[in-house]
């Protein structure tokens, strides 16, 4: 196990005059990325800001409405004023690509030609995030896109360092302390023997070929792809394609890195910024989110999972900050599979009863306002401490309207049809989802940051004014005043609008 580097000077001069890629740039963490480092170097050499566009064209559309036009991009317009779009212009280089083809999907000769040259690091943040997404797409961001990134680092003439980010959750539904430790090759959680990922290629094409050879539609592949990622992830002991595709990522970043310094940042459940740019700066709904948006609005009247369990979560900006010390610590120092947790479940751990709480405290005070401009007034939640109680809960709402379908008047039985059509589709899609994120709203695992933890004093040895600059530790977090004040207003206005 590599042991951190105990001195590396200052971040911020790490950063000046560096070439350095990073990949799904319009992503929510990229975005912060870029932010970031334009904000506190303005002096960085080049960004190069690899994402998905048929051209550069479409690469400058996507940049300005998706980066540029956010607010997250405001004091950093503030802070250069009429310098802004030449500073843009200048430290910013569109790369139109795709991170699941090989070369990464490089369109300009002459752009890969100056990347090969001149890179200094890269941030691999490309990656598809749902936990139910088509196998096929998962295997080819997650799991080949981490391998084709490493091989165009290998190429590069003067690379320094690989960031790569994955996910703390890689650990499946292990339970106790979780460590800041590689998977080998071909290891599952289960002991199941034979992962191999060229097999997994080779499975998702032969489904592919029968399910054509059927004649089926588009929809029933893009079903069938789903659930043939939830099932080969399963076979090997994971809960979801998600954690599945990136564990294997991880596994080949092992296997295949050679001498070239690689760091694996594993963030935990990754909310809205907490201090920078400013606080509460979102986007989309995540994770943790979706519970507090269906119950603002009054749609979250029953709970599944344990009050005291630990959820660990942690702010965008945390993460970002990890990510830049983590590639000044490493770049030109060889080592073997570093890996840093970024979380809050050792240090500072909140419970899913807190996360209930700061919820409840928030939207009575600040109720949403429905369609119809009226406050919401929102109440206690059911919570269910079993699947077999929440699935029993659920079966006698089916239950009543069959009853109401049963003994309705001839000339309204179609209203009770529809709803009956409608709650049935609600129950299937509730059922998934739950199945899907079961394993979170239970698990038992707490997040060893050991690595993590002597990284941050690491930083602050070598460079002490800058400890304030590339904050991390999750005890300066206090989580009511972060949920009521920070990141809840931050979903209402960002999010909600």
């Amino acid at each position: 196990m590599s042991t951190v580097p105990t001195d590396f000077g200052s971040v911020l001069k790490f950063l000046q005059n560096k070439s350095i890629l990073i990949t799904g740039a319009t992503g929510f963490l990229a975005k912060i990325t870029v932010e970031k480092i334009l904000r506190v170097q303005p002096n960085v050499k080049k960004l190069y800001l690899l994402l998905r566009a048929s051209d550069v064209k479409a690469a400058t559309h996507r940049l300005h409405t998706e980066m540029l036009g956010k607010d997250l991009f405001r004091v950093l317009k503030e802070k250069q004023g009429e310098n802004f779009s030449t500073l843009i212009s200048e430290k910013t280089t569109l790369v139109p690509g795709d991170i699941s083809m090989e070369d990464l999907g490089l369109k300009d000769p002459n752009i890969e030609q100056e990347m090969l040259t001149e890179l200094d690091a890269i941030i691999n943040i490309a990656a598809t995030t749902n936990f139910d997404e088509r196998y096929d797409i998962a295997l080819g961001l997650n799991t080949f896109g981490a391998k084709n990134v490493l091989c165009f680092g290998k190429k590069c003439a003067k690379l320094e360092v690989l960031v790569h980010i994955s996910t703390a959750y890689v650990c499946g539904e292990t339970p106790g302390l979780i460590s800041e430790t590689p998977y080998s090759y071909g290891q599952s959680l289960n002991g199941e023997p034979g992962l191999d990922v060229e097999n997994e290629k080779k499975v998702i094409e032969q489904e592919l070929n029968m399910l054509r050879a059927e004649g089926a539609s588009n929809e029933e592949i893009a079903l069938a792809m789903k659930d043939l990622g939830i099932k080969r992830a399963r076979v090997y002991g994971w809960p979801n394609t998600y954690v599945f595709t990136k564990t294997v990522g991880e596994m080949l970043l092992g296997k295949l890195k050679g001498d070239l310094p690689v760091v694996i940042v594993r963030p935990t459940i990754i909310t809205s910024t907490m201090k920078e740019p400013f606080p509460g700066w979102t986007e989309g709904v995540r994770t943790v989110d979706s519970l507090a948006v269906g119950y603002g609005k009054g749609k979250l009247t029953c709970f599944l999972g344990d009050l005291k369990a630990i959820v660990d979560v942690i702010p965008a900006d945390m993460v970002v900050n990890a990510i830049l010390v983590s590639m000044a610590a490493h770049a030109k120092k060889p080592c073997d599979n570093v890996i840093y947790h970024i979380g809050s479940s050792l240090r500072k751990p909140m419970t899913n009863k807190d996360l209930k709480d700061v919820g409840y405290i928030y939207f009575t005070r600040k109720p949403w306002i429905n369609k119809d401009g009226k406050p919401v007034i929102v109440g206690t939640v059911t919570v269910f401490d079993t699947m077999a109680k929440f699935r029993r809960y659920m079966a006698v709402r089916y239950l009543l309207l069959l009853k109401g379908l049963e003994f309705a008047n001839t000339a309204f039985c179609h209203l009770f049809q529809d709803k009956y059509t409608d709650l049935n589709r609600k129950i299937k899609f509730v059922m998934r989802l739950i199945e899907l994120y079961r394993p979170y709203l239970f698990f038992k695992g707490i997040f060893d940051d050991s690595n993590s933890k002597n990284l941050q004093i690491a930083a602050k040895a070598s460079c002490i004014e800058e400890k304030e600059l590339f904050y991390f530790d999750p005890t300066i977090i206090d989580w009511e005043d972060y949920f009521v004040n920070i990141h809840i207003p931050g979903i209402v206005k960002y999010v909600l609008k």
